[in-house]
């Protein structure tokens, strides 16, 4: 299966091959003789698997993964070499904390998993019902068989890709809502195959005897090629079949009692499965500096070894620094030979591998993990009206949030509410502008229309009712009679029958709503007739001859109706750019005039015209149509041809404008993410008009934005080349001499460009022809466009054509880091291929909060996501990271040092309790608690000002100069603490009793200064105190003396050795010790705090500058308080004072 999903992932729309069809055999029945050879292929079940583990793989592969981790493989290396040969350290020392890591995360991973499989199994047990024999048995959605005949009923899920045979409806029709595959929470219509549709019970459809020839799956959406041939008598007859008969798996039956149908592509094979990508996992920015630090550290740890193993050689060749007699060793011991110098190259290795900080990995998972519940408990990211939180579905990328470049979102849910709202229409210049309608719900009071201009003449009266007539009857709305929700009938109006419009688009609903605040309301279409009450209360009936369905390139829909007076007419609405050219008369330019004007607004704006037809045009009409509907290969193209020459000639009525509502502060959000730097790219499979009208109301598109068009349309009046080279040349000519970087930083009335591109379009630019010696490069040259352009929109995508632009993005030469955002399970693939994914808890279903790695409930909640949390997460781990390389150089570089004075013996400067708990106790807590907590800016300036942002961005605390710069600073403290002890020593120091210091308190001197050194930077790096930081920096620091009293003034029986044993009292009885602790700490951190305050005078950062201004700031607030405060406690002494006098006169 998984074998199946990564060949169909392969590809996208546009890239499907022919390489065989598949024959699917209704009810399993085989052909009749003679017509055909009967052959059964073998087809997967219904299951979907969409989890990473099973219960026998767990452990190999998990374990598998985690050691694919530098630092996981590398500790395990120490561990086993600790094991096999005799160290100067004991192996629990590295084995324990390896353990602790490796466990910790296999018990993440394995819950995170635990919960995908519940999902699967939550969907693949569903029940379904199938016909067999004549009667409806019940199964498991798993079960299900390619073949197999399905009866849905209304609300239910389709459970498979499906081609429909019957329904419920009369027509053979039936309403489905595709939100959780292509985002559109709209009603379509779908036909059954017009032989089966007179079908509609169990035993009738048993009784069917047809086989279906259809390709094989792929991943396409919108598209579908098949055939069925239906057997009566004997004799096949063949129908074509296309996607309009097509159910896809995910969408759900509405509007429809029930529906028969036959299943084509089952569990992994259907469309919406070839669109889930599989889940990797995903690994941050931050993790992979980790990594790339971690191999340097390696490096400087085998050369320290080599470095040593050698110089124990050199040392050794003298016979009087040989080791010494009483040793008793053989001549045969004292050869030197390979086995020997590796083992004590190993030995060297265990001795310096505290230089690899294994404490750092654990640190960095809890870290994640606990910091991952500040998202949690955001009140701010909580939605009342969902009462939904923020949630964290992968705490492995909080830091990555903080370095997001380009923003992938959907429309439909994510930037919109999909909620339209009818606002004007203008008839032959007269502006019509009812109040408020939204999906049918009336806003009290709004009982009259308002004509802002004076009435028309009766020529124009008449104008403007076939205006309304046409906006009645031009559409695909149905109508439900009722509608019940939680028990509550809802209607479009109160006091009359209820009834409700559905449509494939909300706006045709808009429109027919506000057609009624108007005085024309649209009842039903039955039996073909269509009905309207007009402003007389009067029902009209026309009958509906011919519908020319809506398409993108087309931009245009039409109808062909007959009045009850005989009359013939073609209304017909679409986009300006589509009806303009086709009229001959009509006030063109009032109306232009106001579509102009409402598309500046970020309305949707729509145009009508209509014609008269004679009975013979109109049967002409039909011999094209009937001519084209009927061909089997090219049939699009040939449709596209007869509306062409339909479509013509037309008379001028008027327009309309819609708005579609966008979510609270999506604009506002868009805005911040620009100054941030960031680019926002719009990915979605609504029409083109549709998603412009909602990039300009979202500020993605500005007034002096230019639009450049990489469309189907565009494509085929010229080729793909020349029109990708007349683009690049357009924004090369523009900002040839700009880098990305300075465009982003573009002032708002800079002329700057936006692309939009569609689905078909980007199928050529990825995968363009062979025989095109120039195609190598159309990626390259589509990219350059992209960078150039300030707002990319993306539409008509299939899901996976959303995965593959992230991808592409993802993998250009810059490598930026992307997040993309959306709420139905169409962005899944994208969600899952973007560096971070954020799934809304929307309207569409949970598959896309499921799928994510973070989930919100408002498209509103990723300002404060990324610019809050984001900016915060990324400057403590980063923090996190560079100190704890720092204080183990610190830590480890004396132990170095020391073996130049002990005869390269890998002698321990350190006890093993001291090397132990370094990592682990003595500065653990307070680099955690600062990773948790610490807040450099306030967040309310991060949110006022997005362009901090942009401090942080491309990794720049995690570069390579400041990577050496805290490397050199950790070898410079360990140099002062190292030779400052011993020169401090070199005049032999006393205590007062007169006894000489040791090599222990010699190492106890150097690692008390470093502790004490590596806290205080801790403490010096911290903007934001807190009672808890207090008590963890300082409680280590007491923890540790503590400690070491307690390790050094007790004989413990479990040692075999009592080396400690008052060494650090006896270090602490010493004056001079005292001074030189005070002495090396100051020593060691006096450079770094020089250094910050000459970087912040002469070269402040934003974020720099803002921490001053805001001391200034709050200092000065102090000021005033403590003015204030003694103001009022003057007023407060007179007012007691006047009070006390009239006590005293009263009495």
């Amino acid at each position: 299966i998984s074998l199946s999903l990564f060949c169909f992932s392969t590809q996208c729309v546009g890239e499907e091959n022919w390489v065989d069809s598949r024959t699917v055999y209704i009810g399993h029945k085989e052909p009749p003789p003679g017509t055909e050879a009967f052959i059964q292929q073998r087809f997967p079940d219904n299951r979907i698997v969409s989890s990473k583990y099973t219960f026998w793989n767990f452990i190999p592969k998990n374990m598998f993964e985690q050691f694919r981790r530098v630092a996981n493989f590398y500790f395990l290396i120490i561990f086993l070499v600790q094991l096999i040969i005799d160290t100067p350290t004991s192996p629990i020392t590295s084995g324990l904390p390896l353990f602790f890591v490796i466990t910790v995360t296999a018990i993440k991973q394995g819950y995170e998993d635990w919960l995908r499989h519940k999902a699967d199994n939550a969907v693949n047990q569903c029940p379904v019902h199938v016909v067999q024999h004549g009667k409806v048995v019940r199964k498991q959605s798993r079960k299900l068989k390619v073949g197999d005949v399905v009866l849905v009923k209304e609300d239910e899920t389709f459970p498979c890709d499906l081609i429909l045979l019957s329904s419920s409806r009369d027509d053979g029709t039936c309403y489905v809502t595709t939100a959780s595959l292509d985002g559109e929470s709209s009603h379509k219509t779908y036909y059954a195959v017009q032989d089966t549709k007179a079908y509609s019970t169990e035993k009738e459809v048993d009784s069917i005897h047809a086989t279906i020839e259809c390709e094989q799956p792929q991943p396409d959406l919108y598209k579908f090629v098949g055939r069925i041939n239906i057997y009566m008598e004997n004799e096949p007859v063949a129908r074509p079949l296309g996607s309009e008969n097509l159910l896809l798996r995910g969408a759900t039956l509405k509007n429809t009692e029930y529906i028969y149908a036959v299943a084509i592509y089952t569990g992994m094979e259907t469309k919406m499965a070839l669109n889930y990508q599989s889940k990797c996992q995903k690994r941050s920015a931050v993790e992979k500096s980790m990594n790339a630090y971690l191999v340097v550290y390696l490096c400087i740890l085998i050369s320290k070894a080599l470095i040593n193993t050698a110089l124990k050689y050199v040392w050794q060749a003298d016979p009087n620094r040989d080791e010494p007699w009483f040793n008793q060793r053989t001549e045969a011991e004292r050869q030197r030979h390979l086995i020997r110098a590796f083992t004590d190259f190993l030995a060297f290795m265990v001795l310096f591998n505290y230089i690899i900080p294994v404490s750092m990995y654990v640190t960095v998972e809890m870290q994640k993990f606990l910091g991952s519940y500040f998202i949690m408990w955001d009140d701010d990211m909580f939605d009342e009206e969902l009462g939904e939180r923020a949630m964290v579905n992968t705490s492995d990328l909080n830091e990555e949030l903080g370095q997001v470049e380009y923003v992938f979102t959907d429309k439909t849910g994510t930037l919109t509410e999909n909620n339209m709202e009818f606002i004007e229409c203008c008839v032959d210049g007269h502006v019509y502008v009812p109040h408020a309608i939204c999906n049918g719900q009336v806003i009290p009071g709004a009982a009259s229309m308002d004509m802002i201009d004076t009435s028309p003449g009766p020529e124009a009266r008449e104008h403007e009712e076939l205006f309304f007539r046409a906006l009645c009857l031009c559409h695909t709305v149905q109508v439900k009679e009722e509608e019940t929700v939680d028990g509550i009938k809802h209607g479009i109006h109160q006091g009359k029958s209820t009834s409700l419009y559905i449509s494939s688009s909300p706006d045709e609903v808009a429109l027919v709503e506000g057609m009624k605040r108007l005085g024309f309301t649209y009842l039903r279409l039955k039996d073909s007739l269509m009905e309207i009450l007009n402003r007389e209360d009067e029902i009209e009936r026309f009958e509906l001859l011919e519908v020319l369905t809506f398409d993108s390139v087309r931009r245009r829909m039409s109808v062909i109706v007959r009045a009850s007076t005989g009359e013939f007419y073609l209304f017909c609405k679409g986009a300006d750019s589509s009806i303009f050219p086709r009229v001959i008369s009509g006030k063109v330019d009032q109306v232009r005039a106001r579509v102009e004007h409402n598309a500046v607004e970020g309305l949707r704006t729509l145009c009508v015209a209509y014609k008269r037809l004679s009975p013979e045009q109109y049967q002409e009409v039909c011999h094209l149509l009937s001519g084209a509907k009927l061909a089997l290969q090219d049939r699009d193209k040939r449709l596209a041809e007869a509306y062409d020459l339909i479509e013509k000639d037309l008379i001028l009525l008027g327009a309309t404008a819609v708005e579609d509502r966008l979510q609270e502060k999506a604009a506002d959000t868009i805005e911040s993410l620009h100054k941030a730097g960031m680019k926002v790219w719009v990915l979605t499979g609504d029409k083109m008009e549709t998603a412009a009208a909602t990039c300009y109301a979202s500020k993605l598109f500005r007034r002096n934005t230019q639009i450049l068009e990489l469309t189907t349309k565009r494509t085929e009046e010229q080729s793909l080349h020349d029109v990708l080279f007349d683009l690049s040349r357009t924004v090369l000519r523009q900002h040839g001499g700009m880098s990305r970087d300075t465009f982003s930083g573009l002032s708002g009335d800079y002329c700057d460009y936006g692309l939009i591109i569609d689905g078909a379009t980007l199928s050529a630019v990825m995968r363009p022809d062979q025989e095109d010696s120039n195609s190598g490069n159309y990626k390259e040259i589509f990219l350059e466009i992209c960078r150039n352009c300030s707002a990319v929109l993306c539409c008509r995508m299939a899901p996976l054509q959303k995965a593959q632009i992230v991808k592409l993005i993802k993998t250009s030469k810059e490598h930026p880091i992307t997040l993309a955002i959306g709420d139905g399970a169409n962005d899944v693939s994208m969600i899952l291929e973007a560096h971070v994914g954020i799934g809304i808890m929307g309207k569409e279903g949970r598959q896309a909060a499921r799928n994510s790695d973070y989930a919100i409930p408002k498209f509103k909640h990723l300002k404060k996501m990324l610019l809050v949390h984001g900016h915060y997460y990324y400057i403590r781990i980063s923090e996190l990271v560079q100190y704890f390389f720092y204080k183990n150089v610190c830590f480890i570089f004396p132990q170095f040092l020391y073996q130049f004075f002990c005869g390269f013996s890998q002698q321990p400067l350190y006890d093993t309790a001291y090397l132990t708990l370094y990592n682990i106790s003595f500065t653990s807590l307070p680099i955690l608690l600062y990773s948790l907590i610490e807040q450099h800016i306030n967040m309310d300036i991060l949110k006022k000002d997005p362009s901090l942002y942009k401090d942080i961005a491309k990794n720049s605390l995690l570069r390579w100069p400041t990577f050496i710069y805290w490397t050199v600073l950790g070898v410079y403290d360990a140099i002062v603490m190292f030779f400052g002890a011993y020169f401090l020593f070199d005049n032999t120091t006393f205590t007062s009793n007169g006894q000489m210091f040791g090599n222990w308190t010699f190492g106890t001197l150097v690692f008390t200064v470093l502790v004490f050194t590596v806290t205080f930077k801790l403490a010096l790096d911290t903007h934001y105190w807190t009672w808890i930081n207090h008590f963890v920096i300082w409680g280590s620091l007491i923890f540790f003396v503590v400690f070491s009293l307690l390790w050094g003034g007790i004989i413990w029986p479990f040692l075999n050795y009592q080396r400690m044993y008052y060494v650090f009292m006896q270090m602490l009885s010493s004056g001079p010790a005292w001074l030189s602790i005070i002495l090396l700490i100051t020593a060691s951190l006096v450079p770094d705090v020089v250094k910050k305050v000459i970087w912040r005078a002469l070269w402040p950062t934003t974020t720099e500058t803002i921490q001053v201004d805001t001391l200034k700031v709050f200092s000065g607030a102090n000021t005033q308080n403590s003015l204030t405060e003694s103001f009022h406690f003057s007023l407060e002494s007179s007012h007691m004072g006047a009070v006390e006098n009239r006590c005293s006169h009263s009495t």
